[in-house]
């Protein structure tokens, strides 16, 4: 197990680009399955969880070559079924929630797709009834194997019809979206996800030969083609670690300028990072974030505490929840952090409790937090990383507290953060990487 030894309370200065997209590389990637062309994608973060991904990839036969850094050509010119029965499979898919995404393009070229149930973040409950239906609904037949916790996928006739989600799963959406672009007829998809990155499939999917109308909004239309051609694609940047970095630069009173963060793609992520006081400047594609000794929290208008709540697209992702509560602890003021999506996320507030934070944890989902103005800092610790949006919200708090902190179990954060520690040293963080 790994782990970061920092020494905190540096004020930090320089620039930094933002890695591509997580989220969106996960998505992407699972649609070159659809097609026997080749597919190029590039500002692809070389992360632990991507990195697995395409192994799986390569393992399932797609021909897969990496011309540069964080830049990859997929082929699937063929799938070897039989690896999808194998232990191997299994061991790499089980430890991966994206490995979901591969049943939809499975299931629509191939009319067969088998999953053991995926793993990832311990963050709470993460039904897959969303792309369990909507697939079901398209034609296919599910079975679930409760001795292997695994489902076997039949479809060899996927037709489109109209799809009503429960919920605006973002790779549900995904799921559903690169099954219905080779199902015959129409498809309809009501209540979709329309994130950033759903924008970004959608797109490349489109370039490759996909009929797709109502891109961007949560009505999507797609009449289905008989097949799919290659084509380039370029992830976002990541709007997470971008919204890591405000979080960074206020914790520590530091002035950081991130550069190409594609600023019309944020959504409400500055307007968030804004109501607790934080400057928040734009220059052409660039985010300035100033030194700022002390920040205030924004009340309603009628006085009362202010609620940051996650919320599907365009409100805020739940994966910058952790990162907001951290730099509450900081603020004037006081703010309820409400975590809707999931029930555990949460839980990792003890540790910054035990650093001196004053948070009252009301139940699983909200915390309260009461800021401590920058007058008293938060004291240096030993940690363990519980996820990867966690872990990175309690290394941006041991940056902040003066003296030594270690975080073990830092492989949650390689899951989605591309050498972080380098980039962070180039900042000026005094931060060692053990193990």
């Amino acid at each position: 197990m790994a782990s970061y030894e920092i020494i905190g309370g540096q004020r930090l200065h320089g620039t930094v680009t933002p890695q591509g997209a997580k989220n969106e590389a996960l998505e992407v990637i699972c649609a070159t399955l659809l097609t026997d062309q080749k597919v190029t994608i590039s500002n692809v973060p070389e992360i632990s969880d991507i990195i697995n991904l395409i192994a799986l990839l390569g393992e399932l036969g797609v021909e897969i070559t990496h011309p540069q850094k964080n830049t990859y050509t997929f082929e699937a010119k063929a799938v070897n079924f039989d690896y999808l029965k194998s232990d191997a499979f299994r061991a790499k898919s089980s430890k991966l929630r994206g490995s979901v995404m591969i049943v939809g393009p499975l299931l629509a070229r191939f009319g067969y797709a088998y999953l053991p149930k995926p793993g990832g973040d311990k963050i709470g409950r993460r039904h897959l009834d969303t792309h369990f239906i909507g697939l079901k609904m398209l034609g296919a037949e599910f079975n679930f194997d409760t001795n292997e916790s695994s489902y076997t996928i039949l479809g060899n006739n996927l037709r489109g019809t109209y799809i009503l989600l429960e919920e605006a799963s973002v790779t549900g959406t995904a799921n559903i979206v690169m099954a219905a672009v080779l199902a015959k007829g129409e498809t309809t998809i009501f209540n979709a996800a329309c994130e950033p990155y759903i924008c970004q499939l959608c797109k490349m999917l489109v370039a490759m030969g996909a009929d797709i109308q109502g891109i961007g909004s949560n009505l999507l239309k797609i009449n289905g083609v008989p097949k799919l051609s290659g084509t380039e694609h370029r992830c976002l940047p990541d709007m997470i670690e971008i919204g890591s970095f405000i979080g960074l630069a206020a914790m520590t009173g530091s002035e950081i300028r991130i550069q190409n963060a594609r600023v019309d793609q944020l959504g409400l992520i500055p307007t968030a990072f804004r109501k607790l006081g934080i400057k928040v400047n734009i220059e052409g594609d660039d985010i300035i974030i100033p030194a700022q000794n002390r920040y205030e929290i924004a009340s309603y208008i009628d006085g009362s505490i202010l609620t940051i709540a996650d919320a599907p697209w365009p409100g805020i992702t739940p994966d910058l929840l952790s990162v907001l509560l951290v730099v509450a602890t900081q603020a004037k003021g006081s703010v309820l952090i409400h975590q809707k999506m999931f029930e555990s996320r949460l839980f990792f507030v003890d540790k910054l409790i035990d650093m001196g934070a004053q948070i009252i944890l009301c139940d699983p989902h909200r915390a309260t937090v009461i800021g401590l103005d920058h007058k008293f800092p938060l004291k240096p610790t030993t940690m363990i990383s519980p996820d990867i949006r966690a872990g990175v919200a309690l290394l941006i708090a041991a940056l902040s507290a003066p003296g030594k902190s270690t975080i073990h179990n830092i492989e949650q954060i390689d899951r989605g953060y591309e050498d972080f520690d380098n980039r962070l040293r180039q900042l000026g963080a005094v931060i060692e990487r053990k193990g």
